[in-house]
């Protein structure tokens, strides 16, 4: 849809913009600092300054590198990074291409960054970018089992790859009767009732452990701290882009915001209502009439990315408020934690999820 990608050319770039800036003061109100305030106002155009310094620089290519590889690399991992945006639905009645399989297509897409972090740090012909590249490899593949597992319990219960449809089951205009817990037997019917008591993580109490898993997944898919072993600065100088300069770097930060940005939206679809409103519809609190929106109006689309960007940003919140507080795993610790502590939570997750389904509790 044309409005959808207008949407996303206008707001993740903004995102970045903003991401940038208030990760610099998150970090520096965490650690008792002021953060940027030279350029402009409380340092509000310090990006700016260091987007044209970027602008200015020279795009280096080693002599030694693989040419092809070392240009190419930056192009694969942002296109990674911001084709996933093409499936997120924004409110009802507006979502991107519309894919029934929404969800495989994510976690297609998120994986082919992959391909080029190990371009990037073989192709720079470094050996500390090469040593990045693989632990990237290693990381991202360990940790998209338990993220995979996560995302297929709510897949199960849903019964659905369709992200919009995942995402009218959690509001007050599905056309599917969800029950909460056992309400089935008491005739209740909560999907009449919306706001959060409709919400995949209040409906079966187990996808709030397995959004822990998710998120914790989502942290080493982006490499972020403390997950950031492919970039340790400490011993790697820069990672897998320790040979990039100017724009090309760019590119990289612009792919990680835009990949913490997407794993949010992500959540917040598959978890936590969508672009739903938390309000329920009963008594005095009867706003998710108009909370919401109608299908196929401009007061639904602009109250359903609202919300959707709200529990949205406020995962992009933690995720800087974690970076600024956790220290780095060592790289066995990482294995440890994503291969004997999460993918066998998250398999025992599976199975419960599947004896719920089954068990006609949703």
């Amino acid at each position: 849809m044309p409005l959808t990608l207008i949407i996303f050319l206008l707001a993740v770039p903004g995102f970045v913009v903003v991401g940038v800036y208030l990760e610099r003061k998150v970090s520096a109100f965490i650690q008792d600092r002021m953060g940027p305030m030279e350029v402009g106002k409380w340092g509000l155009l310090q990006l700016i300054a260091d987007l044209l310094k970027l602008l200015q620089k020279e795009d280096i290519v080693p002599k030694a590198a693989d040419r092809l590889l070392f240009l190419v690399a930056p192009i694969i991992i942002f296109v990674s990074a911001f084709a996933g945006f093409a499936v997120i639905p924004l409110a009802p009645g507006l979502s991107g291409s519309g894919a029934i399989v929404g969800v495989f297509f994510l976690l297609t897409i998120v994986s082919v960054d992959v391909v080029g972090l190990l371009m990037a740090g073989w192709g720079s012909n470094n050996k500390f970018a090469l040593y990045g590249a693989m632990r990237a490899v290693a990381q991202i593949i360990s940790y998209e089992v338990p993220l995979g597992l996560s995302i297929l319990c709510v897949v199960m219960l849903s019964q659905s790859l369709d992200l919009q449809v995942i995402s009218y089951q959690q509001g007050i205009y599905s056309t599917d009767t969800v029950y909460l817990f056992g309400m089935k037997k008491l005739g209740i019917d909560v999907t009449a009732v919306g706001g959060f008591l409709s919400w995949n993580v209040v409906r079966n109490p187990f996808l709030l452990l397995a959004y822990v898993i998710f998120f914790i997944a989502s942290l080493a898919e982006c490499n972020r701290a403390p997950f950031d072993l492919p970039e340790g600065e400490s011993e790697l100088v820069a990672g897998f882009h320790t040979e990039y300069s100017g724009m090309r770097w760019a590119l990289f930060m612009l792919s990680e915001y835009g990949m913490m940005l997407l794993v949010s939206l992500l959540g917040a679809i598959l978890f936590f209502g969508s672009w739903n409103t938390p309000f329920p519809n009963i008594g005095p609190l009867r706003l998710a009439d108009w909370t919401s929106g109608e299908p196929g109006t401009w007061f639904g689309y602009i109250s359903g990315v609202l919300w959707l960007l709200i529990k949205a940003l406020m995962a992009v919140l933690v995720q800087m408020w974690v970076r600024w507080t956790l220290p780095r795993l060592r790289v066995d610790q990482l294995m440890y934690l994503g291969w004997k502590v999460l993918t066998p939570v998250g398999l025992v997750l599976f199975f419960i999820s599947g004896i719920w389904r089954l068990a006609g509790i949703m």
